[in-house]
């Protein structure tokens, strides 16, 4: 039955192909685009579990459609994306199975378009796979931009709690306020015309986490799933510029001996892995004003121990915690993402959109 099912999903394909009268263009096409750590073991069905990940298409037409699996971990979960095509409204939808044809633009002019597919879920909701897209053509794109961004982070670099425009906070399930593609960290990219990678987990501490979890930051930081750290990541096929670190939240007060010297080791961990990479230590912008006052002392002393010109520290002006659970919202998460993409902006002297 395993080897019968993929045959019958080529039929629906094709069906629908000839309906439409458009190609179906596979996942491996050299025209299309990914950024993020993706699973490319099997070329032509790509997979990736962290938030952020995009997916970049050009195409041709009136319309086009996107087919792709979700892991449905559980039995259950079922990630959301971010649609967006041109400068159109971003289109925010959620899977409904394991397979989902997904029609991404619709009524469109018969000209080029540009398409952009992201993850809006994090790891923990399991992966997505992309086998490919449906339309008239599709064409090259324009190069990455040349500038990269690493964010790092917790469930605030998730997007998570952020999105109530359908599901309000305390309804549905725990990641249906996800909102990745309208976080900070893309959102500062975009404003600095860069590329970005999310290496985020909610719940994920330094030195200790929350909520039950066994790993820290430290542990997963070299994997593709970092919620199960499965799978290395070849940290040759990004080297980004600027490298965010907000950790903190979830680890809270503590042993101010055992946190520095931990921080520390990462920022070797980073070195190691980003010899040229501009690395910025910021405060959690959820924390209330004692963890604030205590994340900035430590800070403090960590930027000034790693004796590493390369290595700030960044404090934001303020608390943002009106989104569910004490999240930022998706007003603030713009807030934050000005905030940082000023001080990005001042120290490397990129010039902002």
């Amino acid at each position: 039955m395993k080897q019968i099912f993929p045959l019958l999903l080529l039929i629906v394909y094709s069906f629908q192909l000839k309906a439409e009268d458009t190609t179906f263009f596979k996942a491996d096409h050299p025209y299309i685009q990914y950024t993020g750590r993706t699973d490319i073991s099997q070329p032509d069905a790509p997979r990736f579990w962290q938030p952020g990940v995009y997916i970049r298409i050009k195409f041709k037409g009136r319309y086009c459609n996107i087919i792709i699996d979700d892991e449905v971990r559980y039995g259950k979960e079922h990630n959301y994306l971010a649609i967006q095509v041109d400068n159109l409204p971003v289109k925010r939808l959620q899977t409904t199975g394991a397979h989902n044809i997904i029609n991404a633009a619709d009524d469109l002019s018969n000209s080029e378009h540009i398409l952009t597919i992201c993850k809006n879920t994090e790891a923990a909701i399991g992966y997505l796979k992309f086998i490919g897209v449906q339309c008239s053509a599709i064409l090259p794109l324009p190069a990455k931009p040349s500038r990269k961004i690493e964010f790092i982070g917790n469930s605030i670099t998730c997007g998570t709690g952020s999105d109530q425009s359908v599901v309000p906070c305390e309804k549905g399930v725990w990641y249906d306020q996800h909102n990745a593609w309208m976080s900070y960290g893309p959102t500062t990219a975009r404003a600095l015309k860069a590329q970005w990678h999310l290496s985020s987990v909610s719940g994920i501490g330094l030195t200790r986490s929350c909520c039950d979890m066994n790993i820290t930051m430290p542990q997963v930081f070299d994997k593709i799933d970092m919620r199960t750290a499965e799978l290395n990541w070849d940290f040759k096929r990004y080297q980004p510029d600027v490298v965010t670190v907000c950790l903190g939240q979830n680890d809270g007060k503590q042993d101010s001996v055992i946190y520095c010297k931990a921080y520390l080791q990462f920022i070797d961990t980073l070195r190691k892995e980003y010899p040229k990479a501009t690395i910025i230590c910021l405060s959690s912008p959820m924390a209330d004003a004692d963890l604030t006052a205590v994340m900035q002392r430590y800070l403090k002393a960590i930027v000034t121990t790693a004796h590493d010109k390369n290595v700030y520290r960044y404090f934001f002006s303020k608390r943002y915690h009106h989104g569910c659970g004490d999240h930022p919202d998706l007003e603030e998460h713009k807030q934050i993402a000005a905030e940082l993409t000023a001080y990005i902006g001042k120290i490397k002297k990129w010039q902002r959109s």
